[in-house]
């Protein structure tokens, strides 16, 4: 049999093994997110309820919300818009997710074995697992930052419509058309610097946290490979994501919702670092952690639910665990 004969006999995933490692975290993902979305949904109302600039320009002077915790922003939401509206903007964070979750894993599998290397025993120091999962998170973020920006700004759509204000978009890709036509490719990026931060502390909290956490398991306790292990760390990378997270997460948020000149330039923060000096000053440090309930309570199933159903899927079609 020739070389060429050979490699066509191969199966799928040892063929294209990272175009394979991405469809299959690009589904897992996918199942992770809409299973989450309307916690996702209500952490971002929280983050923009009370926003110092907003009262300072009085931009929304009369029609602002009275402060709601998660559980009355995910009734009101209900009660008020309708049940199917938790799900508000879930086609972008699917599509955002398909790229991020696919470019990120891709990145740091490669980043880990490859660029830097971990020993034959399957250790991996913390440093490089450090480095590896802030990278691999920066790097996917930068792709989707689009869908994500898309994905803020239909989930404040509601809101407007019980302020009276005129809708924006009618769906997905009429969002992605608007928002390039009114600012251009850089309109579309609007937000990646505190995005991809974001990311980066995120991911240095969800993937270095399961994969040494997994590891440690595997290498100092009795337990194998399996889905008891799997939760356990999953179970911890959902907590110091959101720990990490959240702060970049409310600026993100922010800035990714403000109003926009035809240059598409904030018209309330000139970047993520007046944005929290502004969110600081303005509402005290603790607005930084403002839905970090939510933000918890979804990335800890989302975590669950991804890295499950990443691991099995792997098995399934014969990848080796992650």
């Amino acid at each position: 049999m020739s070389p060429a004969e050979e490699e066509k006999s191969l199966p799928l995933p040892e063929r294209w093994p990272r175009a394979s490692k991405f469809a299959l975290s690009a589904c897992a993902a996918a199942v992770a997110e809409l299973v989450t979305f309307p916690l996702d949904l209500t952490k971002t109302r929280l983050q923009i309820q009370g926003e110092a600039a907003v009262r300072r320009d009085g931009a929304a002077a009369g029609q602002e919300a009275p402060y709601r915790g998660m559980l009355r922003t995910a009734a009101g939401i209900v009660q008020e818009e309708g049940l199917g509206k938790l799900w508000q903007g879930a086609t972008p964070a699917v599509y955002r997710h398909i790229v991020y979750s696919g470019v990120r894993m891709v990145a740091y599998e490669h980043l880990r074995d490859s660029v830097l290397r971990r020993a034959e025993d399957k250790t991996f120091p913390l440093w490089k697992a450090v480095v590896g999962g802030m990278s691999a998170g920066a790097i996917g973020q930068f792709f989707a930052s689009p869908t994500d920006l898309v994905k803020v700004q239909m989930q404040m759509e509601g809101k407007r419509k019980l302020e009276g204000k005129p809708l924006r978009f009618r769906g997905v890709h009429h969002a992605f058309l608007k928002i390039l036509s009114e600012g251009g490719i850089r309109g579309l990026w609007a937000g990646w610097v505190p995005n991809v931060q974001r990311a980066a502390l995120v991911n240095m909290g969800d993937l270095t946290t399961y994969d040494s956490v997994k590891h440690f398991l595997l290498l100092n306790t009795s337990l194998v490979d399996n889905s008891v292990t799997h939760s356990l760390s999953s179970a911890c990378s959902g907590l110091v994501a959101a720990v990490l997270g959240t702060p970049a997460d409310v600026v993100k948020t922010r800035i990714m919702n403000q109003p926009r000149d035809k240059q598409g330039r904030g018209l309330l923060y000139k970047s993520s670092m007046d944005c929290l000096i502004q969110t600081v000053q303005g509402e005290g440090f603790m607005s930084l952690y403002k839905g970090f309930i939510p933000t918890w309570m979804r990335m800890a199933p989302w975590s669950l639910v991804f890295w499950l159903t990443y691991e099995q899927i792997r098995r399934i079609c014969g990848v080796s665990s992650f």
